[in-house]
């Protein structure tokens, strides 16, 4: 029997809920998920160029197992590519570090309840407008 998987530590997560290809609707599209950690493990390697020891060292995991994140997070955008498949960036074992919402009409993402402040979007200003992202 596996032991359970450790949870991944991500700064915070990603401004968007994903990504379509340009020009077809997304009543047309199929999707791939892509996880919170591989999100995080292509954002530290390719956008914040650490090599991958640090990276794993950040995310809290061995070096293999960043590794295995990183080629899983690849092929998953690969195929949307290649295939024209919407990409949606959400679950996986991740620890935020505090709790994240985003809120259900502008979509902006506030990290903890005593940052939220009404926005220029949002004609409503309460709790029940934000959805939690993590467990905190």
């Amino acid at each position: 029997m596996p032991r359970p998987k450790q949870d991944r530590k991500i700064c915070n997560p990603p401004l968007m809920q994903g990504f379509k290809p340009f020009g077809i609707p997304r009543s047309l599209l199929s999707s791939v998920s892509l996880l919170y950690d591989e999100y995080e493990a292509i954002r530290l390697l390719d956008y914040e160029g650490l090599n991958q020891d640090q990276a794993a060292r950040q995310m809290n995991v061995s070096r293999p197992t960043l590794t295995r994140i990183y080629e899983k997070a690849r092929k998953t955008i690969a195929q949307a590519l290649v295939e024209g498949k919407m990409i949606v960036i959400e679950g996986g074992n991740v620890e935020f570090g505090k709790q994240w919402f985003r809120c259900k009409r502008c979509f902006k993402l506030i990290g903890g309840l005593e940052n939220h402040v009404r926005c220029k979007d949002c004609k409503n200003f309460c709790a029940d407008e934000l959805t939690p992202i993590n467990k905190a």
